[in-house]
């Protein structure tokens, strides 16, 4: 049998981010989502860490992007609101995935007309 890998939080998470979708529609800004997700994590109780950089390395590193969520120190979240998500997307999320140690990321497009999150599993490297 598989294991999902944080398949409560990852579950909590995706109700949260299709009440966003749903509020908010198809056409805000990425900074938007992250504003009403934010309220909706904190009236939940869920824990989590905001435009949070992944490690200590990337602290270093004076062009490093910042991870949109960090979710119950658990996952890893993306958000995005464009037309499509791309492979440059994947590679950031697991980059932040590798240099966290977190083993799972979600990446989500708002701008979708159906909502998917995306699961994104760490590699070993």
């Amino acid at each position: 049998m598989v294991e999902i890998i944080h398949k409560e939080i990852s579950y909590r998470i995706g109700g949260l981010l299709f009440k966003v979708h749903n509020e908010l529609g198809r056409y805000c800004r990425e900074k938007q989502y992250g504003d009403a997700l934010e309220k909706l994590l904190k009236s939940e109780g869920i824990p989590f860490k905001r435009e949070e950089i992944a490690s200590v390395e990337m602290i270093e590193n004076k062009n490093t992007n910042k991870v949109d969520f960090i979710v119950d120190d658990k996952v890893i979240l993306e958000l995005k609101a464009k037309p499509f998500v791309l492979k440059e997307d994947y590679y950031q999320t697991q980059k932040y995935l590798q240099a966290s140690g977190h083993k799972l990321g979600l990446i989500v497009n708002f701008r979708n007309k159906y909502l998917k999150p995306i699961r994104i599993i760490r590699m070993n490297s």
